[in-house]
C-alpha cells in the first residue's frame, strides 16, 4: 500500500467536543478522478443544545424544554396477543399511519428466552429458535402513546439494527452466522427479512440475495437499484456492502420474492482506494487528518455470498477490500448513506498492528461522486481504555451505534459506550452535543429514528428494554 501510513496517520486534532477535525490545508489531496465540488459539499449544521438535566425519576437526562413518554418497556407492557413486550430492543423506523405512527422494532435475542418473541403463526421463519429474536410493531399516538403492540417477524436469531424500504416497511438484519443444527435450529441464520407494519402482512422470507453474515443495518439507494450493508464482525473484522440489481431492474414492494433468490443481483464488497489506487486494508489507518476528504470506492464481488464453508469476510485476502471494527448503523439520505464504525481498540486484533484506536467513525458515501469521507472521528480516550474504571461525562464520547437522519439533515447517533452513554446530535465535519443521557443503568442507546414530521425522537434502552418518545422544541435546534 503506497498510502504512506506514516502521512496518512500524522496530524490529528481534537476538538473540545470530542470530535476530530482536520483544517482543509491538512487534508491529503486526491488524484481528478471525482467530481470534487460534489464530493464535498457542504453538510448541515445546528444549534449547541444546551446541558441536560437530570431526571428526578432517574431514567433519561434531557436538555430543558424537552420530555419524554415511555412507550414500551420489556416484560410490562404487553402484546395484543397477551405476552408481555420482548426485551432487547434495538433497531427501529417510525412510519406516518395517519393521526398515529408505527413504529417497527428488532429484538437482539440470540436464544430461545422467557421475554424473547412469541411465535405467532404466520410470522415464523425458523421453529427451532423458540422465543427468541425478531421484530414487533407498535402503534403510537401523536403524543407518543401505545396504542398497540403485535409481532411482525418471529423465528430469527439477533435481531441487531436494519433499515427502512422507500415503500414503508421495514428490513431486519439478523446479526449472526449461526447455521442449521437440525435441534435448537432447523435453518440457517444471518439473513436480512422484510417486514410490514399493517398488521396483516407477514411473509418471513430470508432474502438471501444480500447474503449471509452477521448483518447490522441497510439502506437502500434514491436509485432503488442498489442496497448497503455493513457487518459487525471480526476475526478478520467486517467489511461493508453493496447488493447491485440487475440492468434495469428497481426495488419495490414485490422485490422480496426475487431477492429470495441466492443469485438475484450481484453482491459486492467495499475497497477504500489509496493514492495509488489499492485498498486500503483498514479504516484504522485513517484518521482525523482526513476528515472531509473524498476516497474513492471500488466495488469487489462476494464469491460466495451464501457463504456455504467460508464467511463472506472471509473470502477476501487484505489486499482486496478495506476492513472495518464493527461496521455498524447505516442511513440513507437523497444524496448517499452514512455508516458507523463503532470503535477500535489498540492492544487487540481489533486494529492492525500499526493503525491507530479509535472511539468511533462515521463515514460518508456518495452515490454520484462515488466516494467515501470521514465525516465524523472520534479520537482514542484514555478514560475509554480503563474499561469499567472510566468516568465520562456529557462532553466526552465514544463508541457511536445506530444512527439516524434528522428531518433537517443532520445525525442522530446512539452511543454504546463505557460508564453513561449519550444520545448525541452531530453534524458531518462539526462539533457532537449530548442529547440525552442514560440515568437507569449502563445499557446502551439503540434504534434511534425521528418521526417523518420532525416532532418525535424515539429510542431505545436495549436494557431491559425500553421505548421512549421525546417531544420538545427539535426544529430550534436542528432546523
Amino acid at each position: 500500500m503506497s498510502l504512506a501510513r506514516r502521512s496518512v496517520l500524522r496530524g490529528a486534532a481534537v476538538g473540545a467536543t470530542g470530535v476530530g477535525f482536520a483544517a482543509v490545508g491538512a487534508i491529503p489531496s486526491l488524484a481528478e478522478a471525482t467530481p470534487a465540488d460534489e464530493a464535498r459539499r457542504p453538510f448541515p449544521t445546528h444549534r449547541p443544545f444546551p446541558p441536560l438535566m437530570d431526571d428526578p425519576k432517574g431514567v433519561l437526562a434531557l436538555p430543558p424544554g424537552f420530555k419524554y413518554t415511555v412507550v414500551t418497556h420489556a416484560g410490562q407492557t404487553k402484546l395484543k396477543s397477551g405476552q408481555p413486550t420482548p426485551a432487547l430492543h434495538d433497531g427501529t423506523a417510525a412510519f406516518d399511519a395517519g393521526k398515529n405512527y408505527t413504529l417497527i422494532q428488532n429484538h437482539e435475542i440470540g436464544g430461545n428466552d422467557p421475554l424473547g418473541v412469541p411465535q405467532i403463526p404466520g410470522t415464523v421463519y425458523d421453529s427451532g429458535v423458540g422465543s427468541a429474536g425478531g421484530c414487533t410493531v407498535i402503534s403510537v399516538d401523536r403524543n407518543g402513546k401505545n396504542l398497540g403492540e403485535w409481532v411482525g417477524i418471529s423465528g430469527t436469531l439477533t435481531n441487531c439494527a436494519g433499515g427502512p424500504t422507500p415503500w414503508g416497511t421495514w428490513l431486519t438484519c439478523e446479526e449472526t452466522e449461526s447455521k442449521a443444527n437440525g435441534t435448537t435450529r432447523l435453518k440457517d441464520h444471518g439473513y436480512v427479512f422484510e417486514v410490514w407494519g399493517d398488521g396483516k402482512t407477514a411473509n418471513p422470507i430470508p432474502l438471501k440475495a444480500l447474503g449471509r453474515n452477521a448483518h447490522e443495518a441497510v439502506a437502500i439507494d434514491r436509485d432503488k437499484a442498489h442496497i448497503y450493508l455493513s457487518e459487525d464482525a471480526s476475526g478478520p473484522n467486517g467489511l461493508f456492502y453493496r447488493w447491485r440489481a440487475p440492468s434495469g431492474y428497481r426495488l419495490g414492494s414485490k422485490s422480496y420474492k426475487d431477492l429470495a433468490n441466492v443469485n438475484f443481483g450481484t453482491l459486492e464488497a467495499m475497497a477504500i482506494l489509496g493514492d495509488d489506487g489499492k485498498p486500503i486494508p483498514d479504516v484504522a489507518y485513517l484518521t482525523s487528518a482526513q476528515l472531509l476528504r473524498p476516497f474513492r470506492v471500488a466495488w469487489v464481488k462476494v464469491p460466495d455470498r451464501d457463504a456455504a464453508t467460508v464467511s463472506t469476510r472471509k473470502q477476501f485476502t487484505d489486499d482486496q477490500v478495506t476492513r472495518g471494527k464493527k461496521f455498524e448503523g447505516v442511513w440513507g439520505t437523497h444524496d448517499g448513506v452514512y455508516v458507523v464504525n463503532s470503535f477500535a481498540k489498540m492492544g487487540t486484533t481489533d486494529i492492525p498492528a500499526d493503525g491507530v484506536p479509535h472511539e468511533g467513525m462515521i463515514w460518508f458515501y456518495n452515490y454520484k461522486a462515488q466516494t467515501i469521507q470521514l465525516v465524523t472521528y472520534f479520537p482514542a480516550n484514555p478514560a475509554a481504555m480503563q474499561g469499567a474504571t472510566a468516568k465520562y461525562d456529557d462532553f466526552n464520547f465514544d463508541a457511536p451505534d445506530n444512527v439516524t437522519v434528522t428531518p433537517w439533515g443532520s445525525l442522530i447517533l446512539a452511543e454504546d459506550g463505557l460508564q453513561s452513554s449519550h444520545v448525541l446530535s452531530s453534524t458531518p465535519g462539526g462539533p457532537t452535543y449530548a442529547i440525552a443521557r442514560n440515568q437507569l443503568n449502563d445499557s446502551e442507546f439503540t434504534g434511534p429514528t425521528f418521526s417523518d414530521d420532525g416532532k418525535v425522537l424515539f429510542v431505545n434502552l436495549q436494557t431491559p428494554g425500553i421505548t421512549f418518545a421525546i417531544t420538545g422544541p427539535w426544529r430550534d435546534y436542528l432546523g
